[in-house]
C-alpha cells in the first residue's frame, strides 16, 4: 500500500489531521474520484479510518500504529540518503 508515493503522502498528511476527499485532492493534487479510490484502498488495509459528520466523511491514518510506521520508513529513507548509520 504504501509502495505507491500519491498513498504514501495522503497517508501522511492523515497522520497530522482528518481530510474529507475534496480537501485532500487539493492539498495531493489529484482529481477527487483518484483520491476516493486510493482511500478506499487504505480502508481496505486498515491504515485509515473514516467517520461522518453530517453529510461528510472525514478520513484520518488510524492510530499510533500508522504514524509510527510512516516515521520509521521516512527515517529509514532518510538515513540511506544522507548516509547515516541504522540504528535501534
Amino acid at each position: 500500500m504504501l509502495a505507491d508515493p500519491t498513498r504514501f503522502r495522503m497517508l501522511w498528511l492523515l497522520c497530522g489531521a482528518e481530510y474529507d476527499v475534496t480537501t485532500l485532492a487539493a492539498e495531493v493534487g489529484i482529481a477527487r474520484p483518484a483520491v476516493s479510490q486510493h482511500l478506499a484502498k487504505l480502508r481496505l488495509t486498515g491504515l485509515v479510518t473514516v467517520r461522518r459528520e453530517g453529510r461528510r466523511a472525514l478520513h484520518e491514518a488510524r492510530g499510533g500504529h500508522v504514524r509510527r510506521l510512516l516515521f520509521e520508513a521516512v527515517n529509514a529513507a532518510d538515513h540511506h540518503l544522507t548516509g547515516k548509520p541504522d540504528h535501534d
